[in-house]
């Protein structure tokens, strides 16, 4: 887009089910390294407990949880809760939605890919 070109953003449906601001909470909730890290991981694994998202990246299990309780509040992850068989308690498995991947993949990511386009460009 041309720097003379007017930004005309987009108009939301007429009954879209979601708001502006569920939106933006969306694109603020990956914005923090922690909870990109986890969508980012989500999204390369599939579901994953809360345990192998912990030792994976390496987050001490309450301030995983914390994020991750952020991220479903926003809608880019969803939680699934299962009792296993022969296992006391219950157990949390997390997967980045299809709203989390666009976030990621249309967001962040297309700023990512804007940068590396612009290195080519210019080397």
């Amino acid at each position: 887009m041309a720097k003379a070109e007017r930004y005309d953003p987009p108009k939301l449906p007429e009954e879209s089910i979601l708001e502006l601001e569920d939106y933006l909470a969306m694109q603020r909730a990956v914005s923090e390294e922690t909870r990109y890290r986890i969508v980012a991981q989500l999204l390369r694994e599939g579901e994953t407990s809360a345990k192998e998202l912990a030792d994976a990246l390496d987050v001490p299990s309450n301030k995983l949880h914390y994020h991750l309780d952020k991220l479903v509040e926003v809608g880019v992850v969803a939680n699934r809760v299962e009792k296993e068989r022969g296992a006391d308690g219950l157990y949390s498995y997390y997967v980045a939605t299809s709203l989390g991947e666009a976030v990621m993949e249309h967001g962040i990511g297309e700023l990512i890919r804007t940068e590396w386009d612009a290195r080519d460009r210019y080397a």
